[in-house]
């Protein structure tokens, strides 16, 4: 049996990939992190003032203790509050196309748009947000579209003391700039779920942290 054959969605994940990356790298103005470990793409100025204060409001409303999948994660590995807006609210859906057509990801592959709060001393450990396909839940997430390929993740506001998006392996720290846009590929270029994805959510020392997140899955996301 192939190295391919025995890890789920690996050529789908090796295909998206490949797609996806080259309709980045020729997007004007991007940034691409100077790391050989993972492929994570920054984009200023992606969202207006206007946008990310509306985003704000929306989150305000929708959020409630975030939640995990893993049963086993230690207590307080992931404190924020989040929520999901409704894909065919106008507002959101005009954003959401707007990332697709930006990752020129088919928009039936995305996942619904969440949004996330962190008030001071909120925080998200390191994580992927891959599945591990060993777990138990990716017997249903198998279903609902399988793997998660790439992340798009929105910053909505300054936070004047901490927060920042801290990728572990790569050894880099991104501040939260509202309006920016930082994507990045779940897998590596052979369609192998990377550990170099690995991020955490840094705890908020002052004020508070909004962002929106929109995942991808390799089929269509039910």
């Amino acid at each position: 049996m192939t190295k391919t054959a025995t890890i789920p969605d690996q050529d789908a994940l090796k295909r998206i990939g490949a797609k996806t990356r080259e309709k980045l790298e020729a997007v004007p103005g991007i940034y691409k992190l100077p790391t050989d470990k993972a492929e994570i793409f920054v984009l200023s100025n992606f969202l207006t003032p206007d946008e990310c204060r509306r985003f704000i409001t929306m989150i305000d409303v929708v959020a409630r203790p975030s939640e995990l999948h893993e049963t086993a994660y230690i207590e307080n590995f992931r404190t924020s509050s989040s929520g999901n807006f409704h894909p065919r609210d106008p507002f959101v859906k005009g954003v959401s196309d707007r990332i697709d057509a930006l990752l020129g990801m088919p928009a039936i592959l995305g996942e619904a748009i969440q949004g996330q709060r962190y008030l001071p001393g909120q925080e998200f450990k390191p994580h992927n947000d891959w599945f591990y396909t060993d777990q138990p839940y990716w017997k249903e997430e198998r279903k609902r579209g399988g793997q998660r390929c790439w992340t798009a993740m929105a910053f909505l506001n300054k936070v004047p003391q901490g927060g920042h998006t801290h990728y572990t392996h790569v050894g880099a720290k991104i501040e939260p700039k509202p309006g920016a846009l930082v994507i990045w590929n779940n897998a590596k270029p052979d369609g192998t779920p990377t550990e170099d994805t690995m991020h955490a959510g840094t705890p908020v020392i002052e004020g508070s942290k909004y962002v929106l997140t929109k995942w991808y899955r390799v089929r269509k996301h039910v």
